[in-house]
């Protein structure tokens, strides 16, 4: 009986391993169809995050957008897989950042402190901000419009706006996939990534520049002030509005495609009439 179970567990194993070399080799034709980019261009990229690629095709990769092949053509390597690494290498490393860094905060502390350096916001200002953002290769038609509208609204939030502007998630995937490059490029290198994040992230948010979510703050003003507090979301579908309540007056409204946003501008807005009456 155990000696069957040996054999089959062993057989299992081997299948395992041979649709991870199938994989690999799949991975492998895919870049070598992969459109590169010019050198000039490589060159500057390379600057910019101060580390130089092994393989360059990776990096080709990782700022490909999956709408940059034509319609009816076969989609090629995209930065789709290189952002998902990239996202959880980024997230440990900020983890261990901030646990060393803040050796008094609490948990729910680090995690906001976290999350406000790698969520998809900051990741895409640092794109913009590092000029990562012009290499990016797609070919979706609203997207440079959607980008430009961030950038203008990042000059209102020099730091983060907490919820109130509305990023381009690609501008963030290129960072995140990026990032996944250069880990496979540098042998798993955290100390690699780490290095390359600095550069292009410094000044990091912390606790002093840490600003607050505007719906908690909210909850919190009118709690400590004993007052009622409710969300109109029932017409967003419609309007893409949401209106805000304090003790049954209307006190702010917010709009955006996003109904998270849209809550956010709107308790924003309440937030500032509230301050200037309080």
């Amino acid at each position: 009986m155990c000696t069957m179970t040996l054999e089959k567990e062993s057989e299992e194993m081997e299948k395992r391993g041979a649709e991870e070399e199938e994989e690999e080799e799949e991975e492998e034709q895919e870049l070598s169809v992969m459109e590169p980019i010019e050198e000039d261009l490589v060159s500057n990229i390379e600057q910019i995050l101060g580390y130089k690629f092994g393989e360059k095709k990776l990096l080709a990769q990782a700022l490909t957008h999956g709408s940059f092949y034509n319609p009816g053509r076969k989609v090629g390597p995209c930065y789709e897989r290189l952002e998902f690494l990239g996202d959880a290498v980024l997230g440990v490393l900020m983890a261990r950042k901030v646990f060393f860094s803040y050796t008094s905060l609490p948990p729910g502390q680090l995690t906001l402190l976290r999350g406000a350096n790698v969520d998809t916001e900051r990741l895409a200002r640092i794109a913009v901000e590092s000029n990562l953002h012009r290499y990016l290769r797609h070919k979706a038609p609203q997207l440079e419009c959607q980008i430009q509208e961030f950038m203008e609204g990042m000059h209102q939030y020099p730091i983060h706006s907490n919820g109130l502007l509305d990023p381009p998630k690609q501008l963030a995937d290129i960072v995140e996939s990026v990032i996944g490059a250069i880990f496979i490029d540098s042998n798993s290198s955290l100390e690699t990534v780490w290095k390359v994040f600095r550069r292009v992230a410094e000044p990091l948010i912390g606790p002093d520049t840490l600003g607050k979510h505007p719906v908690s703050e909210l909850y919190q003003l009118c709690q400590k002030n004993r007052m009622n507090v409710s969300f109109m979301k029932d017409t967003w579908t419609e309007s893409t509005s949401v209106d805000v309540l304090v003790d049954g007056c209307l006190f702010g409204s917010g709009t955006c495609s996003k109904k998270e946003i849209a809550q956010n501008r709107a308790a924003k807005a309440a937030l500032d009439r509230l301050k200037m009456i309080l």
